[in-house]
């Protein structure tokens, strides 16, 4: 499986607008060298990273942190009592993309504020959608992936991708990232929707904290703002540091530290064959890459 030639890992955001200091890109090489920022004169806006997913350099591991899908496997659906709705990750990819057409900037209010589909979200002000619980059978945190539950059994913090409440709320990344995924029809696959090919780039899913832990953080502390921190990490992770000292926004610091994670864990079988992974899941759900 050592046959990725670069890693690059992006931090995603889905607020309003076209240009975002949420959006960061660092690549990392196979050669173990220093990963790198990938920079912008301005803000990166989401049609931009589009652009660069579409003319890939063959042989890349790209991480996006959001959610690849919504939950499926606990209600049998996507939405449980909508007629005709989408059956597996790509069609509602399609679905999303379809009704978001005049949203600007790949944008997903659309989506939410429609008038059956909003039932499924929490949304500001209050706003809890009739079936935002899966008709009361879960916590007040909403659906769960499997993938998921399976990030809460590791010690991570998940959000449901139905929340749109928060600083911590995944929604809107998510469903503005399904978009960007519907858009590349097919160009790049996507992991595991999309069966690991032999050889080519591949697009998976990414939740950023794990990397951290991994780089010696905590949950609670995953975040860094600080380049002595940043470098304490990547060492653990086997990843010559940046240097230098002072701050550093977290944006750039998760997206950095991912892209050595990435580097490190991507030969590794397990990471790819995680426990709970089934056809069905792979086709609906989706997966956290690195979650086992």
């Amino acid at each position: 499986m050592a046959r990725f030639d670069q890693f690059l890992a992006i931090d995603w955001s889905g607020a309003t607008g076209e240009r975002h200091a949420g959006i960061a890109l660092a690549i990392a090489g196979s050669d173990g060298g220093v990963p790198v920022l990938v920079e912008r004169g301005l803000k990166w806006s989401r049609a931009e990273v589009l652009g660069i997913l579409r003319d890939l350099p063959s042989g890349t591991l790209v991480g996006m942190d959001l959610g690849i899908s919504l939950p499926f496997a606990d209600c049998g659906a996507f939405f449980p009592g909508l007629p005709d709705g989408p059956h597996g990750a790509k069609a509602l990819w399609a679905q999303i993309d379809q009704i978001c057409a005049d949203d600007l900037h790949l944008g997903a209010n659309s989506f939410v504020d429609d008038d059956a589909l909003s039932a499924y979200f929490r949304r500001h002000a209050g706003r809890e959608g009739a079936a935002f619980r899966c008709d009361g059978a879960m916590h007040g945190r909403g659906r769960f992936r499997v993938t998921e539950l399976r990030q809460g059994e590791m010690g991570l913090k998940p959000y449901s991708n139905f929340n749109l409440v928060g600083a911590a709320q995944v929604g809107k990344s998510s469903l503005t990232g399904m978009r960007v995924l519907h858009a590349l029809q097919g160009a790049v696959p996507v992991w595991p929707i999309d069966t690991l090919p032999s050889s080519g780039s591949v697009i998976c899913e990414i939740y950023t904290s794990l990397a951290a832990i991994e780089a010696g953080r905590t949950a609670s502390r995953s975040k860094i703002r600080d380049r002595t921190e940043l470098d304490d990490a990547l060492h653990t992770l086997g990843s010559p540091g940046l240097g230098g000292n002072g701050p550093i926004d977290d944006h750039s610091s998760d997206a950095i530290i991912t892209a050595a994670w990435l580097r490190k864990v991507a030969n590794d079988p397990a990471r790819w064959t995680p426990n709970g992974l089934t056809a069905q899941i792979a086709q609906t759900e989706g997966w956290t890459f690195g979650v086992t």
